[in-house]
């Protein structure tokens, strides 16, 4: 049945269908806040999901001038989005890394398990920061990546790389005060009985073996703070939300282990078990200040679907 048009209400318009010319650019000021992926389904009328995360990865979207690949990008009111009809010239195209942001002075990775953020001994091999160092050479030789922080080899997750010494700097000596929010998700071994807790211990790490012990008195460690909350539990595994109030080299493993659930996975500091066959361990949130222009800015990615896989 056909619904009559109310007499003296205003039609509604019609969305016009996004359709790129040859040198199209479309330029649209953000109203209110929003994720981008929303933002550009209700902005470019007629086009799938499918297609935008397509224009993404292609570099075609830029939000407040740098291109970013990340479809849950916040947006918020005032902001600048690019859309372009002709794709990035260049293009990061590599199994274990995924850009996610990139602008003039940092550049936001996603990381897979097995990759080293850069080397750690004399044994050539190709690590995140050679992959982007790479990268950015393609455009200019002169381009430089500095490392600001660190995943262990087989933790994976967001990570971020400055393109100047002199953000790096920036960066590493306002870490505490530039970073507002860095959240992991780990599958431990062992049903966790808390629902939600909070580890404090004092961590210092052996001259020789290079592992990380973690004390309940201050004997000259560091201090380490983390924060943890159950999410999902059975009998052999729990999954954990963990987050971190300071960033020690393997605080959260130690810690881990220090509450008798180690990270599955993790033979270093203490797993006998190995389901996924990999530390799962993956860093999914990082929330901080831009360097330059000191907008808050986040990047979350979802929740491995192997780590889910253990509790269907």
């Amino acid at each position: 049945m056909q619904r009559k048009q109310v007499s003296g209400a205003p039609s509604q318009p019609k969305k016009k269908r996004w359709t790129p010319t040859s040198e199209n650019v479309t330029r649209i000021t953000v109203k209110e806040p929003a994720e981008l992926m929303t933002f550009l389904l209700d902005k470019m009328g007629g086009m799938k999901r499918n297609s935008i995360k397509t224009m993404l990865s292609h570099r075609q979207i830029q939000v407040n001038g740098a291109v970013t690949t990340n479809y849950s990008t916040a947006l918020q009111a005032g902001d600048k989005v690019e859309i372009s009809s002709a794709r990035g010239n260049i293009e990061l195209t590599h199994p274990r890394l995924k850009i996610l942001y990139e602008d003039e002075a940092i550049i936001v990775v996603e990381k897979k398990e097995g990759l080293l953020t850069v080397l750690t001994g004399v044994k050539e091999e190709t690590t995140a920061f050679s992959i982007l160092k790479t990268y950015v050479q393609k455009s200019s030789k002169r381009n430089r990546i500095y490392v600001v922080h660190r995943l262990d080899r087989e933790t994976s997750g967001i990570l971020m790389f400055a393109k100047s010494r002199e953000i790096q700097l920036r960066l590493q000596e306002n870490w505490h005060t530039a970073v507002t929010g860095r959240s992991y998700v780990a599958v431990v071994d062992g049903t966790v009985e808390k629902e939600s807790d909070t580890i404090v211990s004092w961590l210092s790490e052996h001259e020789k073996s290079l592992k990380v012990r973690s004390s309940d008195t201050d004997d000259g460690g560091q201090q380490a703070i983390t924060h943890y909350k159950r999410i999902k539990s059975n009998e052999h595994f729990s999954l954990l939300e963990l987050n971190l109030e300071t960033g020690r080299k393997n605080q959260i493993r130690v810690h881990m282990h220090s509450i008798g659930h180690p990270i599955a996975g993790d033979k270093k500091y203490g797993s006998a078990t190995n389901p996924l066959g990999r530390v799962a361990l993956h860093a999914r949130l990082l929330e901080f200040y831009h360097p330059v222009s000191e907008k808050l800015i986040r990047f979350e990615t979802p929740v491995p679907r192997k780590f889910l896989s253990l509790f269907h």
